[in-house]
């Protein structure tokens, strides 16, 4: 699988339940939270300063869901990632 142009193929970090006042929250509670974290699987031609295997925040209402391998990953164009680890 390989993205083009200018889209990478990102594949959702699960992030930790946070506690908040002793309480644990799920990722579906805590809906102030705007980007998500993901794993970099692909780059297309056109993006410059995002690798493979970087470690990237993106908007998460961005892109579009696509399985492979039963797995799910999210296509999405390098404008929406906003910090690159």
């Amino acid at each position: 699988m390989q993205a083009i142009n200018f889209y990478l193929i990102v594949e959702k970090i699960k992030s930790a339940p946070s506690v908040v006042g002793g309480l644990e929250l799920t990722e579906s509670q805590n809906k102030d939270i705007r980007y998500l974290k993901g794993k970099v699987i692909s780059v297309g031609s056109q993006v410059i300063g995002i690798c493979e295997d970087d470690t990237v925040w993106y908007d998460k209402h961005a892109g579009n869901g696509i399985e492979m391998d039963n797995k799910l990953y999210k296509v999405i164009k390098n404008t929406d990632v906003v910090i690159v680890e």
